[in-house]
């Protein structure tokens, strides 16, 4: 969260955060615990409930969640770069710390060390849980979308797409040729003259519960590989709320940054609560969307709430919380950096079939919902 750490009094002394923080509008800073709370959650959890109650579902188009889900791509990723990577950086680099911060960009290096940690532990997550997978003769979806068998990170050469495809009907039994069905007659004369992206997934198939090239469960459809990939995400938001509800407790510039944060925060449950809203999950397992929605809407309440009761000693411009600040920010800006690029982004256009056979006006579409969404949070960087 940007704040106006370096106030210079009249002397040109750099004001260094000594004392408490700002104790004006006390009346107002305890109401913005209930009102950021509330707006929080309606971001959040407006998806999810739209999706998982039959009467709002059939009363809310499939646009309106589509344009969610982009729109919330573009929030994140602006999040990342605007909200948190650049505040760690005026943090970390600020005249107030010991000299030996300005020899180095420490927020750079930290937010890449976090993209590093958080590719290397998914890393070993999914190879660990292939191996476990194959012992119970399982897939393993690299990508998490059913398409188990193909490669995961681009086009392979259609000699080995054709083997591999060649492959893979021998072993279910040869089922277009053997069972002679109309239907999969039919199917597979479809898909010849259909476009092939061995790396892409369908939204279509996924929703309709049946994937194209792959019986059995993949790895990264399974509950706790879906939960485990929210989790990340989770991560990364929570720790920005605190702070940001730290910040707002103690900030001189009150009423601004507290306008900025209920669109902030909004705009950020909108796009936490959209990726929430499409976890595929058993019915046993459907409160972890809920509940990852109620994490989010009351974490910056919590920060607020913390920051009122320490605000008489606690200052944001003080060295100690600099220092703490700019950690934190830069590694949650790795965190939703890796996943927006990742797990949002490249997922939902690049591996996408929807995306990659649909219509331009579609991908048009989504690209201008993602776009919208970043932008308005980089213009929220100019106040908070």
């Amino acid at each position: 969260m940007r704040r106006s750490s370096l106030r210079v009094r009249d002397d040109d002394e750099v004001n260094c955060g000594s004392g408490g923080g700002d104790t004006s509008f006390t009346g107002l800073r305890i109401a913005s615990v209930f009102i950021i709370m509330v707006t929080s959650l309606f971001g959040a959890l407006f998806p999810v409930l739209a999706r998982r109650t039959v009467w709002l579902r059939t009363r809310i188009p499939t646009r309106v969640f589509d344009t969610a889900k982009y729109f919330g791509s573009g929030v994140i990723i602006a999040t990342s770069l605007i909200h948190l990577l650049d505040p760690a950086i005026d943090e970390l680099s600020s005249p107030c710390l010991d000299p030996a911060w300005q020899n180095y960009p420490y927020a750079l290096g930290i937010c890449l060390l976090s993209i590093f940690l958080i590719f290397t532990t998914e890393l070993i997550a999914f190879r660990w849980g292939t191996a476990m997978l194959a012992r119970i003769g399982l897939a393993h979806d690299a990508h998490g979308h059913g398409l188990a068998s193909h490669a995961a990170h681009g086009p392979e050469s259609n000699v080995a797409t054709q083997a591999m495809v060649a492959k893979q009907q021998g072993s279910d039994g040869s089922l277009t040729h053997e069972k002679g069905g109309d239907v999969d007659s039919q199917h597979s004369i479809e898909q010849e003259h259909r476009p092939h992206y061995p790396h892409a997934h369908s939204d279509v198939e996924k929703h309709d519960g049946h994937h194209t090239h792959n019986s059995g469960e993949a790895l990264g459809d399974s509950p706790s590989a879906q939960i485990i990939g929210v989790a990340v995400l989770e991560f990364g938001v929570l720790l920005h709320s605190v702070l940001i509800g730290l910040t707002l407790a103690v900030n001189d510039e009150f009423k601004v940054l507290f306008i900025v944060i209920i669109f902030h925060q909004m705009f950020e449950g909108l796009g936490v609560g959209s990726r929430l809203a499409y976890l595929r999950l058993p019915a046993k397992y459907n409160y972890v969307a809920i509940l990852g929605g109620i994490l989010f809407g009351i974490t910056t309440p919590i920060g607020i709430a913390v920051g009122l009761g320490v605000r008489t000693t606690y200052n944001p411009d003080s060295a100690t919380a600099s220092i703490v600040s700019g950690i934190l920010d830069a590694f949650s800006s790795g965190i939703l950096l890796y996943t927006g690029l990742v797990e949002l982004m490249a997922h939902e256009f690049l591996f996408n079939t929807d995306m990659l056979n649909g219509s331009n006006s579609k991908l048009a579409y989504a690209l201008c919902c993602m776009v919208l969404g970043a932008g308005i949070m980089a213009l929220l960087g100019r106040w908070a």
